[in-house]
């Protein structure tokens, strides 16, 4: 019976031992291969101690080994929980102590900072792949983990039970882990598979790191379906031009990835000569795709289908608009489309009442591949969820997405902006309370403020002001920042202000902030 995300690596292992599950640059791995070696870091991690529910952290970048740890930790039992490695170290710690990792699973190319690691945190009594010298602490690389038996653990896990928690950011600083079930997981799986029409010869191309929500589509759906999932290196994805001949040398068809990625390979001067012919099916998400290089995209691959595919993490994805054309020129936006299978969505005002076709409100959703709540913080958990009681007196859970969405008379969703300042830089979500909280740390800063502005029609940055410092302080700050900001939320401008503008109530007038930024880079 499949009903754990692991049994998606022991069915494939039956079917078909011999095809390839995972591919990363030279290196691959079968699906014979990868139950053997899940198996063999499950009976790792449950000799070093852990038990069913504990939480094992992942520290590398885009590599083959994180398939086997993704599966490896949950054929134990446990839930994983990916760190970005580029992190602040504050911030790191901060998820190592929230979860309680007591083992951490990694590779020789982060060897310097898991030894700061070891260093700051005495309660990490394991280390996987990698060796520790003068360490009192178990430390096993990972061809000692080859070498370990094949074996599952006696205890039983549910479909209920937690399977993963990916890290979001968090207004204050304070980051929010979103807790994910076997259950959801392979709905979600379930889902685009159906969707995308996902067969056994695919070829996904994974350009999303474990920590980012968007990777779920290559780690469990392809595995599902008996597909192979080709992940790409931080070499390739810092080099469009090597990433647009990968898609071309793996015979890649089907893609996923925020619309930068794609724009940035669209920019990249080789796309025009490079052989996508095997490419069938785009899909995009995190942020919207300027029109304009939406329609360049589309003209250049008429065989493909494209998708705008839309969901917070909380929910994995919840809808999707398969473009059945290139956009007019004209077009100011792309619809999110419509609701799929096994997912209910209520557009609500602030009163919490239904809003009419057309009008603006915020969506609401309840689906099987709806999170659990938020690791360790169940205030944020009953903020973000909404029990709405029908008229036969029935009541049913709904997330709070925060988006502002309206439906028109076809039926079809359009997103129409953020509630909260929460905001989306190259997929990656934060709240930009988060930068001001940051900028306020430094000492001399009076106030901060920061917006998002789009650069070129593509990118969107992050800009901030600050009132309290002088010119030469600018280095400084930004070196403090990039002690507590990811590299993706440091503004890529800093200007300071005798003082800001307010609004009628005295707060900062942070539209009028916006509006002056545009008109000075006008």
């Amino acid at each position: 019976m499949h009903y754990l995300l692991h049994h998606s690596i022991l069915i494939q292992a039956e079917r078909q031992p011999d095809a390839d599950a995972f591919r990363c640059g030279a290196q691959s791995i079968t699906y014979g291969q990868l139950a053997q070696r899940m198996q063999q870091l499950a009976c790792v991690l449950q000799e070093g101690g852990l038990q069913r529910g504990d939480r094992v952290g992942i520290f590398m970048s885009r590599r083959l080994e994180t398939a086997i740890a993704i599966y490896g930790i949950l054929a134990a039992g446990a839930i994983y929980v990916p760190i970005n490695p580029s992190l602040p170290a504050a911030q790191v710690d901060f998820l190592l102590q929230d979860c309680g990792i007591r083992q951490l699973i990694t590779h020789p190319s982060q060897q310097r900072k898991i030894e700061k690691i070891e260093a700051r945190h005495a309660n990490i009594v394991q280390f996987v792949g990698i060796s520790l010298a003068d360490s009192s602490r178990a430390a096993l690389t990972w061809e000692e983990v080859a070498q370990y038996p094949a074996r599952l653990p006696a205890w039983r896990v549910l479909e209920q039970d937690l399977a993963y928690i990916l890290y979001t950011s968090g207004s204050t600083g304070k980051p929010k882990g979103v807790m994910h079930t076997h259950y959801s997981g392979l709905a979600y799986a379930r889902l685009t598979a159906a969707v995308y029409a996902l067969r056994p010869d695919d070829i996904l191309g994974n350009y999303a790191p474990i920590f980012f929500d968007i990777s779920t589509l290559g780690y469990f759906t392809a595995p599902l379906v008996g597909a192979t999932t080709v992940l790409a290196t931080d070499g390739h994805v810092m080099l469009p031009a090597s990433l647009v001949q990968l898609i071309a040398t793996e015979r890649m068809t089907v893609w996923y990835s925020v619309p930068l990625a794609l724009v940035q390979m669209l920019q990249s001067g080789v796309l025009e000569t490079a052989d996508w012919s095997a490419l069938r099916w785009v899909l995009y998400g995190g942020e919207p795709f300027p029109i304009k290089h939406l329609r360049r995209l589309m003209q250049h691959l008429p065989h493909c289908r494209f998708s705008n595919v839309y969901g917070p993490t909380e929910t994995n994805q919840c809808t999707y608009y398969h473009l059945p054309e290139p956009p007019p020129a004209e077009a100011a936006a792309i619809p999110i489309g419509q609701v799929w299978d096994n997912t209910e969505i209520l557009i609500f005002n602030a009163e919490d009442q239904p809003v009419a076709s057309g009008e603006t409100g915020e969506l609401l959703v309840r689906s099987a591949t709806m999170m659990r709540g938020y690791w360790n913080n169940p205030a944020r958990t009953d903020q973000s969820f909404y029990a709405h009681t029908y008229t036969d007196g029935i009541t049913e859970t709904y997330y709070r997405t925060g988006d502002l969405f309206s439906q028109d008379h076809e039926g079809l969703l359009w997103l129409q902006g953020r509630k909260d300042r929460q905001v989306k830089i190259r997929g990656f979500r934060l709240e930009l309370d988060e930068v001001e909280a940051a900028l306020l740390q430094y000492p001399q800063v009076a106030e901060a403020a920061a917006w998002v502005a789009t650069k070129n029609d593509t990118e969107k940055d992050i800009y901030a002001a600050v009132r309290g410092v002088e010119e030469q302080d600018l280095v400084d700050i930004d070196c403090f920042l990039r002690t507590k900001l990811p590299a993706y939320a440091i503004p890529q401008k800093l200007h300071i202000l005798p003082e800001f503008p307010r609004t009628p109530t005295g707060k900062i007038d942070r539209r009028a902030l916006q509006q002056w930024h545009a008109q000075i880079s006008a």
